[in-house]
């Protein structure tokens, strides 16, 4: 009888072993680096997510081409941007040397995401001749220019946000379809949040995307992140 007791421990830890194994297998799964060479055929297919989780700095000195950013040192920024990326899409993730987009890259599959690593970072992009976006100097927007269009126009909506913003493109076709809308006669402002940083503070913006709306000068409507059409129209008519 002791001999069959012991028997059946013996096998329900072997069958413990083994599931806590196949988890294990299929956590590293999951968790994919690829090198360079790989990584660039893998973003050229259609139907992909590409994530730079350095800061926004970092970005603007040159980025892969259509890669979002969401800087994984701000926690806030990091969960806010992330959470509008699609858990039914590939995510393929990279930072400058590999080691902030690997911490990056278990959060993520941990909220569900299927996520790619770059195998040492933009670094090793660079230094593979791979194709870079960016690190001109683009002129920022003077603070007197945006002033003097909001002092000079009835009603102005100003855009402050970016191109590699997840949220930011999630608003695109809703102002896109503003501007289109006949019924409303506004003065629309775009504010590049990664490069005109002295506007962006002036107008006291610390997070993307922020939509103001200004009436004969004076604001009287913001409003940050996610916004339906019919907030804007409410103000806009």
């Amino acid at each position: 009888m002791k001999c069959k007791f012991f028997t059946c421990l013996l096998s329900m830890a072997i069958f413990f072993a083994s599931c806590a194994q196949s988890n294990s297998n299929n956590n590293d799964q999951l968790a994919t680096t690829l090198p360079v060479s790989d990584f660039k055929v893998a973003i050229e297919k259609k139907g992909v997510q590409v994530l730079d989780v350095r800061t926004a700095a970092e970005y603007n000195g040159g980025h892969i081409d259509n890669a979002l950013q969401a800087n994984w040192l701000d926690q806030r920024e990091f969960a806010n941007r992330t959470r509008f990326l699609d858990k039914n899409i590939p995510v393929y993730v990279y930072c400058q040397a590999g080691g902030r987009s690997a911490a990056a890259q278990a959060y993520l599959i941990n909220l569900g995401f299927k996520v790619t690593n770059l195998e040492g970072g933009m670094s090793n992009w660079k230094m593979n001749g791979m194709p870079v976006i960016g690190g001109g100097n683009k002129p920022q927007m003077r603070i007197e220019d945006a002033d003097k269009v909001i002092a000079s126009n009835n009603i102005v909506l100003v855009d402050i946000g970016a191109e590699w913003c997840p949220p930011c493109r999630k608003m695109l076709p809703t102002m896109d379809s503003l501007k289109k809308d006949p019924t409303l006669k506004f003065y629309f402002l775009s504010v590049d949040g990664g490069n005109d940083v002295d506007v962006m503070k002036h107008l006291k913006s610390d997070d993307l995307p922020t939509f103001i709306i200004y009436k004969n000068g004076k604001e009287v409507w913001r409003h940050v992140g996610i916004a339906p059409m019919e907030d804007f129209k409410k103000v806009l008519q």
